[in-house]
């Protein structure tokens, strides 16, 4: 199926009747945006995308472009443009700016085979570059291998914000587990708790009752003894000298900080 923008609303092309409905065979699901469609592209990758669940997302022009909302369903953009073999020109500008405006994989077809229009575009911001007469299975395994890169790098970024590290201290909030200087420390689930809410705003310093409520989801009514038992019992896991801790510090009359 091929969704085409226009006067401000998505148009189905009737001449395509295949419906993607889910997931594909190889488990993708998504929109491909092409723009331009000057070589026929889009009639060309329509049957291999529909295999994989894929739709297409067609903009004939910027205004167009400019319609299509940004909601993070478009997997990439085949950016299908005319191109010369002097060099910098209009093609490789729009490319430039389409790179400027979003980091989603950005796959260049066109039918000039130059190398030098080549080169323009991949240091525009182009990921890939294939011409016009390429195999349309060629085609479709750069645009998969395009995808997997891009998810692969969304994953590990979102990853890297569940990661807290204090100097030698680290929590991998994914595993939910914690190393002191490469050496893993077995917290109670309590205890993992306390110490992740410390690290995760570090230098600020918690009362007794805030890590009550917070750990606990109710009112703190004689917690003082509570915090301290298994604030005494981190420490002795997590410090190599627990009466001089390096992390995990009390601040008279306030409470509890790490860093």
């Amino acid at each position: 199926m091929i969704c085409r923008i226009g006067a401000g609303e998505l148009h189905f092309e009737s001449v395509y009747t295949r419906t993607l409905r889910g997931k594909g065979k190889y488990g993708m699901m998504g929109k491909i945006l092409i723009y331009n469609n000057q070589t026929g592209i889009a009639e060309k990758m329509e049957p291999l995308f529909a295999s994989e669940g894929l739709e297409m997302l067609i903009a004939a022009s910027e205004e167009e472009l400019k319609q299509i909302p940004q909601n993070g369903e478009i997997q990439l953009m085949l950016v299908d443009v005319a191109l010369n073999d002097k060099g910098w020109d209009k093609g490789i500008e729009l490319i430039a700016g389409l790179r400027h405006a979003s980091s989603i994989p950005l796959m260049v077809v066109s039918r000039q085979s130059a190398e030098t229009a080549k080169i323009m575009a991949l240091e525009a911001g182009a990921d890939d570059y294939v011409t016009a007469d390429c195999n349309p299975l060629e085609i479709l395994a750069r645009i998969k291998s395009q995808i997997r890169r891009y998810n692969q790098l969304v994953n590990m970024c979102a990853n890297i914000d569940r990661i807290y590290r204090v100097d030698g201290l680290v929590i991998d909030d994914i595993q939910r587990t914690v190393t002191v200087d490469g050496k893993s420390v077995r917290l109670t689930p309590i205890e993992y708790k306390i110490l992740r809410l410390l690290v995760q705003q570090r230098g600020k310093v918690f009362s007794n009752s805030q890590i009550y409520e917070s750990i606990w989801n109710m009112q703190a009514i004689g917690a003082d003894n509570t915090i301290a038992v298994h604030i005494r019992h981190i420490r002795e896991k997590i410090e190599s000298n627990p009466r001089e801790p390096r992390y995990l510090k009390v601040v008279w009359g306030n409470g509890y900080k790490v860093g």
